[in-house]
């Protein structure tokens, strides 16, 4: 089994993130060896909701899915419902599912999921306030600090980015990885 040393991550953000959402699992993903690439709707500093800033890699519309193993959606109530709204992004979630890469998304990250048209039949965890938007769209909706199901692991909230970062590590870690192309 590849680590995740070998692994190309992706994460998608824009304004309004939750800054711990984003940045520790990043992190802890290059802690570990792993190529992070932060993309947003353009190369401009985002900001988090509590004022951490960053500087995307790369535009979303630049991103080619197969030159990355996996994908990482922060949460934060502005960013996801900002995203959600944006063709580009929501088609990217949707062929880093249907392809079988690890997906794992985190307190209102979930919301992009669920535009996707990806949960149907899926056991998920978030944020509680929206949660009836996930099991509108068809997900088994459970609380608990992390939920893995097939390629998807999810949480709730701050508190649980531990236990959401090492349950993605090892999804990436158990996946047949590095699947990028490139």
């Amino acid at each position: 089994m590849p680590g995740i040393s070998e692994a190309k991550i992706l994460i998608i953000a824009t304004n309004g993130f939750e800054d711990s959402e984003l940045i520790d699992p990043l992190n802890t993903l290059k802690q570990r060896g792993a190529a992070v690439t932060l993309a947003s709707l353009s190369r401009d500093e985002i900001e988090g909701d509590k004022g951490a800033r960053i500087a995307p890699d790369v535009e979303i519309g630049d991103v080619d899915a197969d030159a990355f193993d996996a994908l990482l959606l922060p949460g934060g109530t502005k960013n996801p419902d900002k995203l959600r709204t944006e063709d580009t992004v929501v088609a990217m979630v949707r062929t880093f599912v249907e392809a079988g890469k690890p997906v794992a998304a985190i307190c209102h990250g979930p919301w992009l999921l669920a535009e996707a048209d990806v949960i149907r039949g899926r056991t998920l965890t978030s944020w509680p306030s929206i949660r009836t938007d996930l099991r509108n769209a068809g997900a088994n909706v459970v609380d608990q600090e992390v939920v893995r199901d097939g390629n998807l692991v999810t949480s709730r909230k701050p508190d649980d980015i531990p236990a959401f970062t090492e349950e993605f590590i090892r999804l990436v870690e158990a996946a047949d990885a590095p699947l990028a192309t490139t």
